[in-house]
């Protein structure tokens, strides 16, 4: 099997619904991303495109991306949906074929566009009669509300407390916005003149946070001070034969009961841990997706010894979950901090609608 090795990737900034992307298809931002890899990386033959997306207005929009940038028609293209974990799919499949040696260069990652999300209408002889924005992920059930849900069930079940949500909501902006004061995350953001991540907030306060109320009702914890808002934005990275700056070691994959989703990110990171024969403790930098703040409670929960090299730089509830690049976002800023850091191995993990999860281990080379 072929090694495989990261030579480097980009994301835009992020935006937040109907903000700064409101009427940008996310294709363009895609194209854009892929334009700065192919000057930046110009020297590499592509062989495929591998794009993940959640919600946008289907067929194969990787394909689109692929023709709308400054890349041959010539390089095939491919859309996966694994809804939140569309980009950790997409980055698998390209991992996989460089590994086979079915290919030497692959750009993989995803976009995303919540702002243009469609609202789609089921055929009228489906008996899930009329229209929708989220699909379904779970067979007994269509609620639109399934991953809100998810995320109540994990935090009653692990007796998580509405001052810790608050408290990793805070964290995750705290660090994000020292993050962006001494320009931790610049070289893996593509300048895009009059953008930014829109979503941190400097001021925020548990005071602020309290005044919002639960989504699911009195009684509830999860509420939009506690979990991500939607977003827009797209992250792509090179995979290739050649050696680069980060090895992809690599990678699992995980399902389990959808009702309780948000628990795969931690079951992918064990069933990684196991299969390269480590442990947390070796590993210098983690950044774990954090779609809600019981993420970030189950983390504290099984490696709270790893806590300070856990999101180094905050995470989606102060950046944006762009579903479809999501995956690809968490391992440019994993790559990022083991830079920052001077550390070896850098362990990302997602979880995604219906119950899956995917996890990778990278290898920053020659230390």
């Amino acid at each position: 099997m072929a090694d495989v090795y990261i030579q480097g990737g980009l994301r835009t900034p992020i935006g937040l619904f109907q903000k700064q992307y409101a009427s940008m298809r996310p294709e363009y931002l895609g194209a854009g991303i892929l334009n700065a890899l192919k000057k930046r990386y110009p020297e590499c033959h592509i062989d495929d495109i591998i794009c993940g997306n959640a919600v946008g207005t289907g067929g194969n929009i990787g394909r689109l991306t692929g023709l709308l940038s400054d890349y041959s028609e010539t390089v095939p293209a491919t859309t996966i949906d694994m809804q939140c974990a569309s980009a950790s799919a997409a980055l698998g499949f390209a991992f996989a074929k460089i590994r086979a040696g079915l290919s030497e260069n692959i750009i993989a990652g995803g976009i995303e566009s919540s702002s243009l999300q469609p609202l789609r209408t089921y055929a009228d002889k489906d008996n899930r009669s009329g229209s929708y924005y989220v699909a379904q992920f779970s067979p007994d059930s269509t609620d639109s509300l399934a991953m809100i849900r998810g995320a109540e069930r994990v935090a009653q079940k692990y007796q998580v407390s509405q001052k810790e949500l608050y408290q990793w909501t805070l964290k995750s902006h705290s660090k994000a916005q020292k993050a962006l004061e001494v320009g931790a995350l610049s070289p893996i953001i593509l300048e895009m003149p009059g953008k930014k991540d829109e979503g941190i907030r400097p001021k925020i306060s548990e005071k602020l946070l309290s005044r919002i109320p639960p989504i699911l009702g009195p009684g509830s914890l999860t509420s939009a001070a506690n979990s991500c808002l939607t977003h827009d934005g797209a992250a792509f990275l090179l995979l290739s034969h050649q050696v680069g700056e980060f090895k992809v070691c690599d990678m699992a994959q995980v399902a389990g009961d959808p009702r309780f989703s948000p628990e795969l990110v931690y079951k992918a990171t064990l069933k990684l841990l196991k299969k390269v024969n480590l442990s947390m403790s070796d590993i210098d930098a983690i950044e774990w997706n954090e779609a809600f703040s019981v993420i970030d409670c189950l983390f504290q929960r099984h490696f709270p010894e790893a806590v300070n090299r856990y999101n180094l730089f905050g995470g989606a509830l102060a950046y944006g979950h762009p579903y479809g690049c999501s995956g690809a976002i968490n391992l440019l800023h994993v790559m990022q901090a083991l830079r920052l850091q001077k550390g070896r191995y850098g362990l990302c993990a997602i979880a995604g609608a219906g119950g899956v999860g995917i996890s990778f281990l990278i290898e920053r080379v020659g230390v």
